[in-house]
């Protein structure tokens, strides 16, 4: 990590660059294209993506479908109400949350969800984070889409809509989990997944569960100190044999989101062989990368994790020059915004 500072990834980002609306069509985003040997880059749009790729490159996506996460409770003896944020199941009816206020939450405390959901707080974290234990239900996850909103980013001053639930969502979702989109896949429509397979690319998914590290600022100052909360992640059959073939023939393989970065960098240190388990894999410069020679991004939050995995695969310097240029030319920023194409 070369005793790096979470300030060395810093940059001036102009508030109205971040976007609170989606584009009226999926594909229709800038994006800069940037090449990590050499520090150039250009300006272009995704639907020029297929372009990019090459006859047999592997192409994977995150198949993590959102859920809708944002719930409001009452409990006893409090007049207000609590806000809470599921990031990660870790049973068939526990999970991980954030809560506000926190003051109000303690250990023990019954949190009710209307007539859909009770629920109670059997352990406490740091910074407004609960595990709460749900009397179990037949239909959870029907009762959490008649209750629970889309989690929108806090940088979104916005309450979500009707809209985003399926804006915010992947055109290929599957597997329901994520507190957060894998924003590089918001960008794909099925003409232009047609127009990449068409090229002879292969596309393969995993599934990683967005959660808690998407929601919490990085609170320490030397990259040495970061320390990411576990992720759920799946390897599945199709996806380990092709990425075992494309690195037998020596095909490119290219990620779509750092989430799936994440996921194939903690597997080629882990195993390959198709398996379920947690991550907390943190890439910054100084890490070498063992799967993933391409990537496909959205613009992150200054001083983030993220821009740091991004950093780790084409330099520090060539990332925030490419920054620069994409503040100067007004590109749209992070979830609802605009893409970068790194090969």
């Amino acid at each position: 990590m070369q005793d790096l500072l979470v300030k060395d990834f810093d940059f001036h980002l102009p508030e109205e660059l971040i976007a609170q609306q989606p584009l009226p069509e999926r594909d229709a985003s800038r994006m800069l294209v940037l090449n990590r040997q050499t520090g150039e880059f250009r300006d272009d749009h995704f639907r020029s993506l297929s372009s990019l790729l090459n006859p047999g490159d592997l192409l994977i996506l995150n198949n993590s479908r959102v859920i809708p996460a944002r719930l409001y409770a009452t409990r006893t003896g409090y007049t207000g109400q609590i806000e809470v944020l599921l990031t990660q199941q870790i049973a068939p009816f526990e999970w991980t949350a954030l809560v506000r206020p926190g003051k109000k939450v303690r250990i023990g405390t019954t949190l009710l969800f209307g007539d859909q959901l009770q629920a109670e707080v059997i352990a406490a974290g740091e910074f407004g984070e609960r595990t709460l234990r749900f009397i179990p239900v037949d239909d959870f996850f029907a009762r959490l889409d008649r209750i629970g909103h889309i989690p929108l980013p806090p940088y979104m001053h916005r309450e979500d809509t009707a809209a985003d639930r399926e804006r915010y969502q992947t055109v290929y979702n599957q597997q329901p989990g994520s507190a957060a989109a894998p924003t590089a896949g918001l960008h794909f429509t099925p003409r232009v997944l047609e127009e990449i397979k068409s090229r002879g690319v292969h596309i393969a998914h995993i599934t990683l569960h967005v959660g808690l590290g998407t929601f919490q600022p990085v609170r320490v100052d030397r990259l040495a100190d970061i320390h990411l909360h576990t992720e759920h992640y799946t390897l599945p059959e199709a996806t380990a044999t092709a990425v075992a073939l494309a690195q037998r023939e020596g095909r490119r393989i290219v990620a779509a989101g750092t989430t799936t970065v994440r996921t194939l960098e903690h597997c080629a240190r882990t195993s390959l062989e198709p398996h379920s388990g947690q991550t907390s894999i943190f890439l910054s410069p100084g890490n070498e990368f063992h799967l993933v020679q391409a990537l496909l991004t959205n613009f992150h939050l200054p001083q983030s994790t993220l821009l740091m995995l991004v950093s780790a695969l084409a330099g520090r310097e060539n990332v925030l020059r490419a920054y620069n240029h994409a503040v100067e030319q007004r590109y749209r920023f992070f979830s609802y915004g605009d893409c970068m194409f790194v090969s």
